[in-house]
């Protein structure tokens, strides 16, 4: 289940829920009980193993394979 990040216009604490994509922008209430909230926007990173990039030539893709020419 996603994790949204929500702030508190009140008390100005920032805090996390758990809730379906369905229910994303219904109303929040902060952990002090404010309902004057609102949901933060949130930079997420999705790694892989940890290796190195894959290369920029090399034959595969568009433009690593010479096709934008």
């Amino acid at each position: 289940m996603p994790r949204y990040e929500y702030r508190c216009r009140s008390c100005g604490d920032t805090f996390e829920l758990s809730r379906p994509m369905s229910e994303s922008s219904a109303p929040a209430t902060c952990p002090a009980g404010h309902t004057d909230t609102v949901k933060l926007l949130s930079a997420v990173a999705v790694g892989g193993s940890g290796g190195s990039p894959a290369p920029a030539s090399g034959g595969g893709g568009c433009c690593g394979g010479g096709c934008c020419g």
